[in-house]
């Protein structure tokens, strides 16, 4: 029996998925790519995104939040998954006790897990000048690898940086690499896993960084190259819609709050049950949806439940309207908008279902 009772859902592709997966890794060649699943993988869905890429092999995921972490862990036992963002240590325990790797962010959180009694699994971050999380101090880096060599329980994994201009100023990256390199170097041994790259900097410089041995990919696994060069990814992300009723207009009228849009012409309107509680905010008024394989525009006020679709008659009622992807790109929205798609992906809201396809 559904459980759907909105035309309204959100259609993932993990095939799509699969294929830019497979499109980073024959890209960077033996390097481990770790699919960042943070944001429910950027809205995506980070159980079912996680449980499609293990079925073809993959076992090691990042995350931001322990409570991502443990989502995924409740859900697979045999991954490894890297938590990137902060961690405190009253959290150390359930760390341990779920076998995750957390993140060594500065120099507190270093002595703390020095004086923790159990094993615990790390990476750690430089800060090569992002400013936002990391450690800065290589001196302070080198020592607190020192110190963990006595520590047997102790398992230091991994060190890496993160990119501030991986998509634009390549000067300030080079200037980042180069204190990053300058770490690794002072290093007493070095971890087994070594990363810096993120989907921008893993399409136009990872093949030149002999360091690492891995690169962390987000967005790019979801379809999109910040750098806007790689045109082989493909869209994972379709949010979809249907007219639940045709409204005729005779010229004058007016449409939704604010009564911003009035009919030019005798006209028919077509209402679609999705609005910004949703994710499509209402500066969305204007932008385009996909219907029969022609873009229609969007008219009025976007409403918390519902917005307004100004049609013709080869549009019926029920008529399936794609809100993105297709005809009307996550990117091209996200230009429209002045923003970028991570952000148009993760503005989907729980309340819109998801739905898999697998292309099988």
């Amino acid at each position: 029996m559904s459980t759907r009772y909105r035309p309204t859902w959100l259609e993932i592709r993990l095939d799509h998925i699969h294929d830019n997966f497979e499109r980073i890794q024959a890209h960077i060649g033996k390097k481990t790519v770790i699919p960042v699943v943070k944001a429910n993988a950027y809205g995506h869905g980070a159980v079912e995104v996680t449980g499609s890429l293990r079925e073809k092999g993959v076992r090691f995921f990042a995350v931001s939040l322990l409570e991502e972490a443990l989502e995924l862990r409740r859900a697979y036992d045999d991954i490894d998954i890297l938590i990137l963002g902060v961690v405190r240590p009253f959290d150390f325990e359930v760390i341990q006790r779920n076998d995750l790797i957390m993140t060594v962010n500065d120099m507190d959180v270093a002595k703390d897990v020095l004086a923790f009694e159990k094993g615990l699994r790390c990476h750690v971050k430089v800060d090569t000048g992002m400013n936002r999380l990391g450690i800065k101090d290589a001196e302070d880096i080198v020592a607190f690898f020192e110190e963990a060599k006595s520590r047997k329980r102790l398992s230091l994994e991994g060190i890496y940086t993160h990119f501030a201009t991986a998509d634009g100023d390549e000067t300030f990256l080079r200037g980042q690499l180069a204190h990053f390199r300058k770490v690794l170097s002072a290093l007493p041994y070095k971890p087994d896993v070594v990363h810096v790259s993120n989907s921008a900097a893993t399409w136009k410089y990872e093949r030149d960084i002999m360091e690492t041995d891995a690169v962390r990919v987000g967005v790019s696994l979801y379809g999109f190259d910040p750098n806007r060069l790689v045109k082989a990814l493909k869209p994972t992300f379709f949010l979809k819609t249907s007219i639940v009723q045709r409204k005729a207009l005779k010229k004058g009228e007016k449409v939704g709050y604010g009564i911003t849009y009035e009919a030019k012409s005798d006209e028919t309107i077509g209402i679609i049950p999705i609005g910004y509680a949703d994710g499509l905010i209402r500066k969305n008024q204007d932008g385009l949806v996909e219907i029969n394989g022609r873009t229609y525009p969007l008219v009025g006020r976007v409403c918390m439940d519902y917005a307004f679709v100004r049609i013709d008659d080869d549009v019926a009622k029920n008529a399936i309207v794609t809100v993105l992807g297709g005809a009307v790109s996550v990117d091209d929205v996200a230009q429209r908008l002045e923003t970028i798609p991570y952000e148009v992906f993760c503005t989907i809201t729980s309340r819109v279902p998801r739905v898999y396809e697998s292309g099988e």
